[in-house]
């Protein structure tokens, strides 16, 4: 007797996973051929056995990639725990700085907030970056309304910022000196699960800031008392709306808005602004020009004064405003933010005729330290989710993270994350000094100082580290829909965001010229302070060394270029500023690894650090690339074969 025997009779025997669904012979492949076993005789119960396949359904069998089944591997997703309780470099930082009362507070409060953050704000903060904002011009019955429409969990980040005193905790000052230091730490747990909330809370701390500064009286004590409510029903956000349509930083030149005084002292603005950021807040700052009788205005900054107004009236409408358009952008596509015009807008002044651009200087401070926040905080989460997926993650037959390739990678950046965070709770400790006018006169000049070079190091480093973050999660690091790559779309703004980095390069500059060099010889004088303790501990006295090295090297440089002139100082700027934020960042982690709770992982960072070039300003000078020479051929190796020097060449 000969039979057909369907294709699964010769299939190998095979142990299926618990997750594949059951399939039954006789229904799968249906369109797979028989093989004839023509020529092959088979006894009575083989050809009854057969016919009884053929026939009946057979036992369940479980069968790889069937239809929609895809296998039994699935990636699983890095999570976040409290990241306060896993930041153990945090943890050091305010037990070695925090007095012991303060600190048992302060830890007790992030560790709370820390918990928030990962079961409630971090959901929120998705849910900001899958529901951009939109813009409503008209209403259903023809009325020009310019509703900007947020997500729900975009407003309730604003109840939970009022809640947790994210701008409150500034100005309470319950911890004194160390009021600003607390609440840096607790943004830097916020900040990369804030679904970019953290954009409206930096004006709005730089708003107050400024007004604080100005003297809280009249409609300003109103409006103080919004921004650093705890109250969510009171809690306001400020804009800040300095950049119009002929460009941002050179806002003395740039700034084309007028106001025209009004009989009951109050103003009215008219102008367009080119970019306004977080435009859904409750207040604005805002700089314009102040026409006299016949129509006239000062120009450059000396005819700047600074303005506060209220985005709507009593009855909710927009206070002579138009949103034209809201921007798109690379990331920070959470925030709103929009081209307006102003028509007629009431402000009040609140600056010095005039003085709109030295009023602002507090604000610029708030909000560059905001911006360092979102920098180290992101850092800090790649690294952290990153660590995360490298315990999880099998390839080559063991998890990433005992591939000592890949853990060499995750330790180059921790070096980076770690010095960028020292660099942040230096420049709070700074400003809780200042705040409390407990600041000396090197205090101050290390505050100016370091606010701009730590943006703008930071911002790089952020781009940098997020980047490489995303490499340690392979082609999923690239899935828009895993989460992961909004952080570096969301990174490139903090490079450009309150000054690019040759901007404040020359900020940097600015802060040395205005000093008469003061602020350099308060650089060279903290450096040196902090590097006393780590000079008596033997390993660390190879990394001192190299950072005295350098700081040597910074004073000969500084030296041969005040004869060159202007143009090669402006060349050597963000070298020079390079160079201020490495040695000011191999400082500090030697002070901390010097510190008597430090361990074994404090001395290897600074260790680390410490072997890069500290001072990259001066083999660039000594290869001439600051002398007029450079200058010439920079431009023209730019512009080579473009028509600008067509005949040029």
């Amino acid at each position: 007797m000969f039979c057909r025997v369907r294709l699964v009779s010769c299939l190998p025997t095979w142990s299926p996973g618990t997750n594949h669904k059951l399939w039954k012979l006789g229904c799968f492949l249906p369109q797979c051929p028989k093989l004839s076993c023509r020529g092959t005789k088979m006894s009575a119960g083989q050809s009854q056995k057969a016919e009884t396949w053929d026939k009946c359904t057979l036992l369940e069998l479980k069968v790889p990639f069937a239809r929609t089944e895809i296998g039994t591997f699935f990636q699983e997703q890095p999570r976040i725990g409290n990241q306060y309780l896993e930041d153990a470099f945090l943890q050091r930082y305010l037990k070695t700085h925090l007095p012991f009362q303060v600190l048992e507070k302060v830890s007790l409060d992030l560790e709370r907030f820390g918990a928030r953050v990962a079961a409630e704000i971090d959901s929120l903060g998705r849910e900001c970056e899958l529901n951009p904002p939109a813009l409503q011009h008209y209403d259903a019955w023809g009325r020009r309304v310019d509703h900007i429409v947020t997500c729900p969990a975009w407003k309730r980040m604003k109840e939970i910022a009022a809640e947790e005193g994210l701008i409150a905790e500034a100005y309470e000052r319950k911890y004194s000196i160390w009021s600003r230091v607390q609440q840096v730490a607790k943004l830097y747990l916020y900040a990369p699960s804030a679904g970019l909330f953290t954009c409206p809370l930096a004006m709005t701390d730089g708003a107050a800031k400024v007004i604080e500064s100005l003297g809280i009286s009249g409609p300003l004590a109103k409006a103080f008392g919004h921004l650093t409510s705890r109250d969510p029903k009171k809690f306001w956000t400020s804009g800040q709306w300095m950049t119009e349509r002929k460009g941002g930083s050179d806002v003395a030149s740039g700034t084309e808005s007028v106001a025209r005084e009004q009989p009951d002292g109050t103003y009215c603005l008219y102008g367009f602004k080119w970019f306004t950021s977080a435009t859904d807040s409750d207040m604005t700052l805002t700089l314009a020009r102040i026409m006299d009788a016949q129509g006239r205005v000062e120009q450059g900054s000396r005819g700047l004064s600074l303005f506060f107004l209220e985005v709507r009236d009593k009855e909710g409408k927009l206070n002579g405003i138009e949103v034209q358009r809201l921007k798109e952008k690379l990331g920070t596509r959470q925030v709103p933010t929009a081209e307006l015009l102003l028509d007629g807008s009431k402000a009040h002044r609140i600056s010095a005729e005039g003085r709109g651009v030295a009023s602002i200087a507090n604000m610029l401070t708030i909000t560059r330290i905001h911006n360092v926040i979102s920098a180290v905080a992101g850092m800090r989460r790649m690294i952290n989710l990153a660590r995360e997926y490298a315990s999880k993650r099998v390839v080559f037959g063991k998890l990433i993270k005992d591939h000592p390739l890949h853990m060499q990678t995750m330790a180059r950046l921790e070096v980076e994350t770690r010095g960028a965070f020292l660099m942040l709770m230096e420049i709070a400790r700074l400003l809780g000094l200042e705040e409390t006018k407990m600041a000396s006169e090197q205090d101050l000049h290390l505050l100016r100082l370091l606010t701009p070079v730590a943006k703008l190091y930071t911002g790089k480093q952020a781009i940098a580290v997020i980047s490489e973050g995303l490499e340690c999660f392979g082609g999923q690091g690239y899935m828009e829909d895993t989460g992961l790559p909004v952080a570096l779309r969301d990174a490139q703004v903090l490079t450009i965001w309150e000054g690019t980095t040759n901007i404040l390069s020359l900020d940097v500059l600015r802060s040395l010229t205005k000093s008469q060099g003061q602020v350099l010889d308060a650089f060279c004088s903290g450096v040196q302070g902090k590097l006393e303790l780590a000079s008596s501990i033997s390993e660390l006295e190879s990394s001192v060394q190299l950072l005295q090295d350098a700081l040597h090297r910074l004073g000969q440089f500084t030296q041969r270029v005040g004869s060159k002139g202007a143009v090669a100082m402006e060349l050597a700027a963000r070298d020079f500023a390079y160079t201020l934020a490495r040695i000011y960042t191999g400082a500090l982690l030697l002070e901390h690894a010097a510190q008597p709770d430090a361990t074994s992982t404090d001395t290897y960072t600074a260790q680390r650090w410490c072997k890069q070039d500290l001072c990259p300003v001066d083999p660039e000078e000594k290869a001439g690339c600051y002398d007029d020479k450079a200058a010439s051929m920079d431009t023209y190796l730019v512009y080579e074969g473009s028509p600008v020097l067509k005949g040029k060449l």
